[in-house]
């Protein structure tokens, strides 16, 4: 090892497989920024469902080994790249991506997946921001095309993004109808935003969200486990209604002529397919959402580095989880 090379906490992952594969390490070379990079010191960092996905090796963009898990992290700019200019140290950020994982004490990132954290928000919290609210916006905005006066239900609404959504929906001026498994999950729900939320543990809770709404019907649903809902979703939609579909855990079978009268349309979406161009248009509207408050992560469950595979665990099996996972580097 080259003398004056520092070291550094990390999860490299060397093989695919279950929770156990993550392992803490202790001797990690920290990165040094390319550049157009900066190399950020992560006291939090997020964890998705989409991290369980890579860690297990059935992610359709497999990385190549060791890699880290972690999309999201919040930090401290340590330093920046030889063309970086936007960024300097000491700047408190939030990611999009990072390079090759974010579970580490240090992790590099392209200057242009980085954007600036106000100090409303804590660390926790910027590390919620990538995946959910960048899956949110554009969920309800771009793919359905909501619109002011229009009405949304978010199906598995007390998760990070189904939070999210409530918050952007009640923002832009629509009517936010909400389900959640637990009574804490359907009173933070009513908190971020939704003017109405059902629990879909009970056996007629479709028949109170189609009272709620009438003969209408809703116009958007923001769908988290399509493989349970969406034959229902079809049921409950306005003419012209949308299901945008975020979340499936497998196949489901549903009649293709409950789309037919009503002229509705199912549409799948996913963070990583909005360019460049368009994550800085979504960036700019989340600061504007940070500035005047109705941007505010929940967090959920908390764990140190050392737990990592306990938390992905936990995310696995998760029922009426609240918020977003996060771990602490600190």
């Amino acid at each position: 090892m080259a003398t004056g090379q520092r070291l550094m906490r990390a999860i490299p992952v060397s093989e695919f497989g279950g929770p156990e594969v993550l392992k803490l390490q202790s001797d990690v070379v920290v990165p040094i920024p390319e550049e157009h990079q900066v190399l950020i010191k992560v006291p939090a960092c997020g964890v998705d469902p989409v991290d369980t996905y890579i860690r297990s090796g059935t992610y359709s963009g497999k990385p190549r080994l060791p890699a880290t898990p972690g999309v999201d992290v919040a930090g401290l700019i340590e330093a920046v790249g030889e063309r970086v200019s936007a960024f300097k140290k000491g700047d408190r950020v939030f990611t999009t991506s990072t390079v090759l994982g974010g579970s580490a004490e240090y992790k590099l990132a392209a200057d242009h997946t980085v954007y600036k954290l106000p100090e409303k928000l804590d660390f926790q919290q910027g590390a919620a921001i990538g995946v959910l609210y960048f899956t949110a916006y554009p969920a309800l905005l771009h793919s359905a095309s909501a619109k002011a006066g229009e009405s949304v239900l978010v199906h598995g609404a007390s998760g990070g993004v189904g939070l999210a959504v409530c918050q952007i929906a009640r923002a832009y001026g629509l009517k936010g109808l909400g389900t959640a498994a637990t009574e804490e999950g359907q009173r933070v729900v009513l908190q971020n935003g939704a003017h109405e939320v059902f629990n879909h543990r009970e056996d007629n809770y479709i028949d109170k969200i189609q009272k709620s709404v009438g003969e209408k019907g809703i116009d958007v649903i923001i769908e988290m486990l399509a493989n349970v809902n969406l034959s229902n979703d079809l049921n409950l939609l306005s003419q012209g209604g949308r299901v945008i579909i975020v979340g499936s855990k497998g196949p489901i079978e549903i009649n293709p002529r409950d789309t037919m009268a009503k002229e509705s349309s199912i549409k799948g979406v996913t963070l990583f397919s909005s360019t460049k161009e368009e994550f800085q248009q979504f960036a700019a509207a989340f600061q504007a959402g940070m500035e005047i408050g109705w941007l505010r992560p929940v967090i959920g469950s908390q764990y140190p580095l050392k737990k990592v595979s306990q938390a992905h665990e936990d995310l696995i099996h998760s029922s009426g989880a609240t918020g977003k996972m996060v771990l602490l580097l600190k």
